[in-house]
């Protein structure tokens, strides 16, 4: 099922003068393009194990060397997903790709048919990326990729299928993740230019940075944006903080960064590296931090969902959830810990149930991947992906003490 129009988001692709961590070209472009928040559940569903199967896929894809095995995670099956109409071709047929920045390869032709036109040139290469429950396989081209009248990209690597599994409905992934998720997946080749990179090299984007913003669910207005090339200053209510990319391995194959968490006063995850990731419906925290906030909420177990659920005087007495990301403090508020209680029904919930959305991922601390702040993190704070400059910046919104949930 789709989320109400209301959930309908736009992508915008803006330079930014004085708010971007790096200078930005003065021709730098400006342009939109609208893409849709789907739900993908389907009545009874198991958030948590859906996120735990893709948790568990990224680190063994990146345990193994950037894809060197051309493994990846599942995305076609996640809770929350986000799709884009993206042109391709000249004249362009119009393709529904998924949008995530977990991976970065771009392909299409799982439903909608390729169609070769005077600026596609097939490479003679091959590319295959096996998704978890999903995979695709066929072969690479470079076409021209329309993402919006103004932002036409010249000679884009496409994978174009002839071998899909498990995306039913859309036609492929737009990638926006690190480029090094792109080693392995194309034959003679080490790595391939993700669409971030090509806006950047080819003059659209003044810096290979990528914007979002995202609006609560439950909000009454829940429109939200993307932005290629910088962000977008007036979604934001406190000054953004940037933080490098994190060096352990796996998270640093990934948007990986350090953070602790804490519930209330007491620290429940030490520093640690783990990864942002739009692809992740939940927060997941390691097995021992998640136990130790499991005893600290008095939650119990839900097993038809997969969360932790509380009573109404439980989540009265909830305590703030403090991400600390380079000195900075982040906090989910009460509000912020639940699943939207107007969307119980469509996970199998109960409707006057209260469920968590900080989960396990299914391993102990120091697997080098220890958490994942995923979209209950980012629809409360405004996330930029900065390929320049190797680092990942967060600030507050207006929606980040929300309680729309």
């Amino acid at each position: 099922m789709m989320f109400p129009s209301k959930a309908f988001l736009s992508i915008l692709f803006v330079a930014w003068s004085s708010a971007d961590a790096s200078p930005l070209r003065p021709d730098a472009g400006k342009a939109t393009l609208s893409f849709a928040a789907r739900l993908n559940a389907r009545g009874a569903v198991n958030v948590a194990a859906v996120d735990r199967a893709r948790a568990q896929a990224m680190k063994q894809a990146g345990s193994t060397g950037k894809r060197a095995e051309r493994s990846s995670f599942s995305i076609s099956n996640a809770v929350v997903t986000y799709t884009a109409q993206v042109g391709v071709g000249s004249p362009a047929t119009e393709y529904t790709l998924l949008i995530d920045t977990g991976s970065s390869n771009t392909w299409l032709g799982a439903n909608t048919p390729y169609y070769p036109t005077m600026t596609s040139m097939d490479t003679g290469n091959t590319v295959a990326v096996s998704y978890g429950s999903g995979s695709f396989s066929g072969k690479e081209y470079t076409d021209t990729v329309t993402l919006s009248t103004r932002l036409v990209i010249a000679e884009q690597s496409i994978g174009v299928a002839n071998i899909t599994e498990g995306f039913d409905g859309v036609d492929g992934i737009l990638g926006v993740g690190p480029t090094d998720l792109t080693q392995g997946t194309v034959s003679n080749f080490e790595t391939v230019p993700t669409v971030t990179d090509n806006l950047y090299n080819q003059g659209s984007i003044g810096t290979g940075a990528l914007g979002i913003y995202f609006v609560p669910s439950a909000d009454s207005d829940s429109a939200g944006e993307l932005t290629f090339g910088g962000h977008d200053n007036s979604k934001i209510t406190s000054s953004l903080t940037y933080v490098p990319l994190t060096t352990t391995s796996p998270a640093s194959y990934y948007w990986g960064i350090d953070q602790s968490i804490s519930y209330g006063r007491s620290t429940i995850l030490s520093e640690t590296a783990g990864i942002v990731d739009t692809g992740t419906t939940l927060v997941l925290i390691a097995s021992d931090a998640f136990n130790a906030y499991q005893t600290a909420t008095g939650a119990v177990m839900d097993e038809t969902t997969g969360l932790l659920m509380i009573t109404s005087s439980q989540y009265a007495q909830l305590q703030t959830l403090t991400f600390k990301i380079g000195g900075k403090a982040y906090d989910l508020t009460p509000n912020a810990q639940i699943w939207p209680r107007s969307l119980n029904g469509d996970i199998g919930g109960s409707s006057s149930s209260i469920y968590l959305i900080v989960s396990d991922i299914g391993s102990e601390s120091g697997s080098g991947l220890d958490f994942i702040n995923g979209y209950a993190f980012l629809q409360r704070h405004y996330s930029v992906f900065d390929s320049t400059n190797n680092q990942v910046g967060f600030a507050t919104t207006k929606h980040t003490d929300d309680m729309s949930n």
